[in-house]
């Protein structure tokens, strides 16, 4: 995971449609520890999938090096969090019949086997196969049937694939920056993960994940993920209803965004003025700050409203008892929140990582949400590998032990 001689780290890399996130952690007495973090713009990735290999590489490369200088470790692996169109899921159900009348760990695997075993188009791959419930003898309702007696077990699963040729576009420009890929892990999860308390988990609650190109969807029910989905608008359709509106470039239309941006024109005083430039060359303009809101404010009304149909198309809207959280680079937006109320009509708060240690302050924005789930998945991956071996040395070492005291007898 890391350079020889170097403690153990765990890094994340988030490739977005306007930037690439690179963090550093490791485990420390408060969970996670944040020790590096690096940005980069980015022009090679559209709407989550990546268009240019050479430009999101070094992207890439220019966020982990600014991160590794940062934390003062060089990082050779990554857990790489992936999204886009192309992402889909679907629920399956698996059974078997449990072999000693009580279910162990090697059910559970079995009956997760079963449950994925379903046809899957060649061109796609799965990322995720997460458990819902699990029923034993007809009982429905069981997060973790290990330990319970039965003689059947049946489990019901939301299984996440990707298309192959997108995965692999990810990896490659990951590879080609010097990095290894440890894992790949949808990008919503991982910043559900990073947001979200168990509470709002078990009363239900739907993430979105507000970035450049598109705002991703994970919907939890009973503490388990039950709904994924994309709505292909994001930041930069903002950005690009400044720029035809305003009449000026990209780039500047992205930061009178971030400075002067609101979602709700009615807390934007009619005579506030603002700088902006123009296209070609020519001299700059002062503009009501009021024209800038209102274009933000139909886009955002859009944008909500596309993000609402989605969920009503699941079937959620009555079992988010928690409400909507919103994360990622747009969720930032003044008044989005506000906007969300009133659109969804359920509560709506905006989600930043707060169960981490370190650098805490600069990985709580939500633009970190996705990078730092990414370390929170890592880690939580990690302990099972390296608690399995010391046990089974534990088991040889009592069963040396108590065949030595019987031949003795």
């Amino acid at each position: 995971m890391v350079e020889k001689g170097s403690k153990e780290l765990i890094a994340g890399l988030d490739i977005g449609t306007t930037k690439v996130s690179c963090i550093i952690g490791q485990s420390g007495p408060q969970g996670l520890d944040i020790i590096g973090v690096g940005t980069s713009a980015n022009r090679g990735v559209r709407q989550g999938a990546v268009i240019n290999i050479d430009i999101t590489a070094e992207a890439i490369t220019k966020a982990k090096e600014e991160a590794e200088l940062m934390a003062g470790q060089k990082v050779s692996e990554v857990w790489l969090g992936v999204a886009g169109s192309h992402m889909q899921s679907f629920d399956s159900n698996g059974m078997i019949a449990v072999r000693n009348q009580e279910v162990d760990q090697d059910d559970v695997a079995r009956v997760i086997e079963a449950a994925q075993a379903v046809a899957i188009p060649s061109d796609r791959e799965v990322l995720h196969v997460l458990p819902t419930q699990y029923m034993v003898d007809g009982q429905s309702g069981i997060l973790d049937p290990v330990g319970m007696s039965g003689v059947r077990l049946e489990a019901s699963v939301h299984i996440i694939t990707g298309a192959k040729s997108g995965l692999q576009n990810a990896i490659k420009c990951t590879q080609k920056a010097g990095l290894k890929v440890k894992g790949l892990v949808l990008q919503q999860y991982a910043s559900a993960l990073a947001v979200l308390s168990e509470d709002e988990k078990n009363l239900g609650v739907c993430t979105v994940d507000m970035g450049g190109g598109t705002c991703d969807l994970i919907a939890f029910t009973s503490g388990a993920v039950t709904y994924t989905g994309v709505v292909p608008v994001g930041g930069q359709n903002f950005s690009h209803d400044i720029a035809m509106g305003l009449r000026t470039t990209q780039n500047n239309a992205e930061e009178l965004k971030r400075k002067y941006g609101s979602a709700l024109t009615e807390t934007v005083s009619h005579e506030e003025t603002i700088e902006a430039e123009s296209v070609g060359g020519r001299q700059k303009r002062m503009l009501s700050r009021y024209d800038l809101c209102e274009i933000i404010e139909a886009r955002a009304e859009e944008t909500l409203k596309l993000i609402k149909t989605k969920i009503e198309e699941a079937g959620l809207t009555k079992k988010l008892g928690s409400g909507i959280v919103l994360t990622g680079g747009v969720s930032q937006l003044n008044g989005l929140n506000e906007m969300g109320d009133f659109i969804f009509d359920i509560p709506v708060r905006k989600g930043f990582a707060s169960r981490t240690g370190g650098l805490k302050d600069i990985a709580k924005s939500p633009q970190y949400a996705t990078a730092v789930g990414l370390l929170l998945y890592g880690l939580k991956q990690s302990p099972v590998k390296k608690q399995s071996r010391p046990r089974e040395k534990t088991n040889k070492f009592i069963n040396k032990v108590r065949q030595f005291f019987e031949e003795a007898l």
